[in-house]
């Protein structure tokens, strides 16, 4: 067996599961029986295609073949809703009823907004959302975000269990629904990749699939919603923070802080396309949070040096940011950005004032304050604390160095 069909298999499934699932939920009105029968359908394929060839149309296949798998299931169970799905799914004459590209394209988008209904809880939407429309096998869900496999089948079942029992439909949301239903949506989106982007506990500092995932999730839900600023938005910013994330480690996997980083590494394929897409943002000038998210990034990357950043923009759209999304997060965020324009005391005074003591990012911004400022001891402690509180092991192992050069002649 060659790698490169198998390899290429793999990508098929990755890019068409949730297309097939879509489209079989829509007709059977049921995900599990969707899901069984698209997993009947690449367990065909992964045989027959190693031994004939990838077909010209893959994803025309794996649901045609998906659907008469289908079939087979309504036939032996022989009850209405399956007599009605058989009707459906199938012309008098025995044909498939053809499927127009753009039932696909409201069948992926109704996928989405199910995975992500408000009835469910955040983490069973994260989980849904990669397993359905995905493709992620739950054992790989489970890995990425560290939990024992059963925990992750048991969320994932509870989902699908909350969908049918209160019987959330599988629909577009209404207009007046769509803000709060794109919102989540983009929360959980949001939420995969900044878990990809730095692993909240592990060995590694990048979940390289979960970036993958959020990224190409990002993609699709902007080729379906072409026309949403923050959806534009939030694609811009995943973008951008890829397009630095060769350059965020060195070689012997160790953190590398944006002002250290070398950034002819930097990816200047996906920087072009971020900053193309936030032009876009800006032109539409209906700034979201995930937009100014985004001007912040391409602010970052427009300086070829970081002694080159222009701050003060910097700290204009965290004002910006801080007026639609007024967090604590955000508010630390911006007094990174004074430090650089007022200084480390003024910033001092804003992060003193912000109540996250159980978050390991401000204990870390505290302290290189602190060390800014020729407060070694202080800085030290709060180093340790950051070292204690964080569950990645590449920014623990980070936060001690930089501890203990506090000490170092």
């Amino acid at each position: 067996m060659s790698e490169g069909p198998a390899a290429r298999i793999e990508l098929i499934f990755r890019d068409e599961y949730g297309r097939a699932v879509a489209v079989l939920t829509r007709v059977l009105g049921d995900i599990d029986a969707a899901e069984d029968a698209v997993q009947d359908a690449f367990t065909i394929a992964a045989d027959r295609w190693l031994v004939d060839g990838i077909p010209p149309s893959p994803a025309g296949w794996i649901i045609t073949t998906a659907r008469r798998r289908a079939i087979d299931r309504a036939r032996r169970e022989q009850t209405r809703t399956s007599r009605q799905a058989e009707a459906e799914l199938l012309r008098p004459g025995g044909e498939p009823v053809p499927i127009e590209p753009t039932d696909m394209l409201d069948d992926r988008l109704r996928l989405i907004f199910t995975c992500c209904h408000p009835a469910l809880a955040p983490p069973a939407r994260v989980a849904l959302t990669l397993r359905l429309f995905g493709g992620l096998t739950t054992g790989q869900i489970a890995h990425a975000f560290l939990v024992p496999e059963p925990t992750m089948a048991q969320r994932i079942t509870r989902a699908k269990n909350k969908i049918r029992d209160a019987r959330i439909p599988f629909r577009n949301p209404d207009e007046h629904e769509l803000p709060e239903r794109l919102t989540a949506v983009h929360a959980v989106l949001y939420l995969i990749y900044t878990e990809g982007h730095t692993s909240s506990a592990g060995s590694d500092l990048v979940a390289v699939d979960l970036c993958a995932e959020a990224t190409r999730l990002a993609r699709l839900l902007t080729e379906l919603m072409p026309d949403d600023p923050e959806t534009t938005g939030l694609l811009a910013l995943m973008l951008l923070g890829e397009s630095r994330r060769p350059a965020r480690t060195s070689d012997d996997g160790e953190l590398v802080l944006l002002a250290d980083q070398d950034r002819s590494r930097w990816d200047g394929t996906l920087l072009e396309e971020g900053q193309a897409l936030v032009r876009r943002c800006l032109r539409w000038n209906t700034p979201g949070p995930y937009q100014i998210q985004a001007a912040i990034a391409a602010v970052h990357s427009d300086a070829h040096r970081a002694a080159d950043t222009d701050w003060s923009q910097i700290v204009q759209l965290y004002d910006q940011l801080y007026s639609v999304a007024p967090t604590p997060i955000v508010a630390l965020h911006r007094a990174v950005a004074v430090a650089e324009v007022d200084g480390p005391a003024v910033a001092l005074g804003i992060v003193d004032t912000l109540a996250l003591d159980r978050y390991h990012v401000a204990h870390a911004v505290r302290a290189d304050l602190l060390r800014r400022l020729g407060r070694g001891p202080e800085a030290a402690a709060e180093y340790t604390i950051a070292a204690e509180q964080t569950g990645n092991d590449v920014e623990r192992q980070f936060l001690l160095r930089r501890r203990d050069e506090l000490s170092s002649p």
